[in-house]
């Protein structure tokens, strides 16, 4: 049995309407297709397009900062990276005791070295005021802190945190996480 045969048997009308009828719901059915498509491709578009862009540093520094030297005499390695998956469309800075270190998207890092057997202050822009961590570094070490992106009222805001050695290697160490320009800051 057809649709078209089934139609007829449930509902009694002349066989002219009904056809009408079916085939404006054809139609209907492939102006939605088209639609749907037109939206499909439209939200893939916005999500390639809506990824934030930071300027990075050369794949030779790249290549150096993500062999994870030993700092220089009497200083301390600061690696500050971010790979949330929340805000990928959002840059936020990052300052170290003040001083603007950069300006973060997804899956980008910054290496910089500090005076050693100090603390400081690495901080981030966040939705109404910056949010701040205190690190004591030794001389002689590496440290890694995370930027992540959290939700905000109005836009997503932003934190950091201290994290271990072989996490924020691991991390930075993957090929699409990369070594951006320093010193670029928005505000």
């Amino acid at each position: 049995m057809t649709l078209l045969e089934l139609f007829r048997y449930i509902y009694p009308f002349p066989a002219k309407g009904r056809e009408r009828r079916i085939t404006k719901l054809t139609k209907m059915d492939e102006m939605n297709k088209k639609r749907l498509k037109l939206a499909a491709s439209a939200a893939c578009l916005m999500a390639i397009a809506g990824c934030a862009n930071v300027p990075m540093a050369p794949a030779e520094q790249n290549k150096q900062a993500k062999s994870f030297p030993a700092p220089d005499e009497g200083k301390s390695g600061l690696y500050v990276y971010r790979d949330s998956f929340v805000g990928k469309a959002l840059k936020k800075d990052v300052y170290v005791d003040g001083k603007c270190l950069g300006e973060t998207a997804d899956r980008v890092f910054f290496y910089t070295q500090v005076a050693g057997d100090e603390q400081h202050k690495v901080s981030t822009e966040s939705e109404f005021s910056p949010n701040d961590l205190m690190v004591m570094m030794e001389a002689g070490k590496n440290y890694f802190v995370r930027q992540f992106i959290k939700l905000g009222v109005f836009v997503g805001g932003a934190g950091v945190e201290q994290v271990t050695e072989e996490e924020g290697k691991r991390v930075i160490s993957k090929p699409e996480v990369n070594l951006a320009v320093e010193g670029r800051c928005d505000s």
